[in-house]
């Protein structure tokens, strides 16, 4: 089902506190919080309005009813390309991160692995799950997702550490359900959360299996804390801004000898997979950044256009080709999206698995180049937003008529809009709020050295290799040509199978 944002807002407010922020025990209508919510609320919103039916919507595979997308399990190469979309949308509602999307892709990986536990183990993981996702769907559940360990000492694996909690571990087992101890960081929208879901960080070995532990809680659960960073625009206190509304949080998140019932288990010991689920966790995150990375870049894209229009200078050679450098990342982050979903596979689960490649390869051009884009937007407003005069100063009787004056650029473009314009540059790009979403670019569904990583172990480089050697005249292996040229021979059929896809889908993907 789908649900008003004023009943997810009121159901927050029924949760009880466990949000630590500044030293004090705060709770989810702080001040500092509500920007950031007011950002999961707009996905609630998004859903009622009807231009975005059918991409902020969809019909639930469970019972048929219509949820929001953030809830879907992903059926199809369809249901692929439009997540991407609405995350884009989403973007564009609300300046950055919409945040939501980190749930889903726990939920979908979730509903993967734990099939292919039961087929490998004999497990009933499978079944918790289904259930799990029917009851996220039917609440038009919110979830934030926990992966990263604080870690402790580097250089030492889980199992090595000198504080065995560093990693989120399984300390007891009891009748009722597993003991969980141990922290998570980073964890964007906990405090604004209905559910946690809690993942394996990385691969663990036999003596590590205490940490290949997958689970889902209520985020108020008893044992929970969340020690708090929030950061938002800066308040107006006349110009209002639809931006300036939103904000975000990020918690470091504790779980101290926290209770999770057996029916929210959904791994426990079965070590030789805790890879596998930490990776396609990434994957479906890396994933929903190839849309939720250009629609960033379409914000600092507009207002480097627009600054340079209001300046006179749209026209200028050099700023036409950093347009032009702004255009390529975007779209080429965008399409890396499109070709992941249209190559995706399905799972025995029935749920469709991204192609690992071209979701990584998106997410790393789109980190390597965030700070790029932010230098093109500094470079064309100049550095009147490190040094706009107060807003005050812009509503003083005595100071306004100056500035009115004096801050004037081209012809028929008001001081007021002018001012609008780089006090918005200024949040962007030289506020904690820039600094913190400049950062999460780089890092936000792992640092691109992650996805050098996961591009290296999942490319077929001797294929290469055996194409160079082809053409050298080397003698090899016989090998099919379609083979040698498209990969294995059921990758052939595939490629033309999902060319057909994308043939008949275009309209959901642009």
């Amino acid at each position: 089902m789908i649900i008003s944002s004023e009943a997810w807002v009121d159901r927050q407010l029924a949760m009880k506190k466990n949000i630590y922020m500044g030293g004090e025990l705060v709770g989810r209508d702080h001040p500092l919080i509500v920007p950031g919510r007011n950002v999961i609320a707009m996905t609630y919103d998004m859903a009622q309005d009807e231009k975005y039916k059918g991409i902020i919507t969809t019909q639930s595979h469970i019972d048929g009813s219509e949820i929001n997308r953030w809830c879907n399990l992903h059926q199809s190469v369809e249901d692929l390309l439009a997540k991407q979309k609405s995350t884009r949308c989403g973007i564009h509602n609300c300046g950055f991160c919409m945040q939501r999307c980190m749930g889903n892709d726990g939920l979908n990986a979730l509903y993967v692995v734990t099939k292919e536990l039961d087929e490998k183990y004999g497990t009933d993981y499978h079944d918790r799950a289904k259930a799990f996702a029917a009851y996220f769907q039917r609440n038009d559940i919110t979830s934030a997702l926990a992966q990263t360990d604080v870690k402790g000492d580097r250089s030492k694996r889980p199992g090595a550490q000198d504080d065995p909690d560093q990693y989120v571990r399984v300390v007891k087992k009891t009748k009722e359900g597993i003991i969980v101890r141990g922290a998570k960081v980073h964890i964007t929208m906990g405090p604004y959360a209905d559910e946690i879901i809690v993942l394996p960080t990385r691969v663990m070995t036999e003596a590590e299996k205490d940490y290949a532990v997958a689970f889902a809680v209520q985020a108020d659960t008893e044992g929970v804390y969340l020690i708090n960073r929030a950061s938002a625009p800066r308040a107006r206190k006349k110009f209002e801004a639809p931006m300036n509304n939103y904000g975000s949080s990020d918690a470091v998140t504790i779980f101290d000898d926290v209770l999770v019932p057996w029916e929210r288990v959904f791994m426990c010991g079965e070590y030789q997979e805790a890879g596998r689920l930490a990776l396609l966790f990434a994957n479906y995150h890396r994933h929903a950044y190839c849309g939720c990375k250009p629609g960033v870049t379409d914000v600092i894209m507009g207002f480097t256009q627009l600054v340079a229009r209001y300046s006179g200078i749209e026209k200028a050679q050099h700023i036409r080709q950093e347009t032009a450098d702004l255009i390529a990342v975007a779209e080429l982050v965008y399409a890396a999206g499109i070709a992941s979903s249209v190559q995706a596979t399905r799972s025995s689960s029935g749920v469709m698995i991204p192609n690992p490649i071209y979701s990584n390869v998106g997410r790393r051009l789109a980190g390597e180049n965030i700070y790029h884009e932010h230098n093109i937007l500094v470079a064309v407003a100049g550095g009147l937003p490190a040094t706009l005069p107060f807003e005050e100063d812009f509503i003083s009787e005595k100071t306004a008529p100056f500035l009115e004056k004096y801050l004037k650029r081209k012809k028929g473009v008001s001081s007021q809009d002018i001012h609008r314009c780089f006090r918005s540059i200024s949040d962007l790009t030289c506020s904690a709020w820039g600094g913190v979403w400049q950062i999460a670019g780089v890092h936000g569904g792992g640092s691109p050295i992650m996805e050098t990583i996961a591009i290296l172990s999942n490319y077929n480089i001797d294929q290469k290799v055996d194409i160079a050697k082809f053409l050298a005249g080397i003698k090899q292996n016989d090998k099919m040509e379609d083979e040698l040229f498209y990969g294995e021979k059921s990758d052939l059929k595939m490629f033309k199978d999902h060319l057909k896809i994308f043939n008949s889908s275009q309209s959901v993907s642009q």
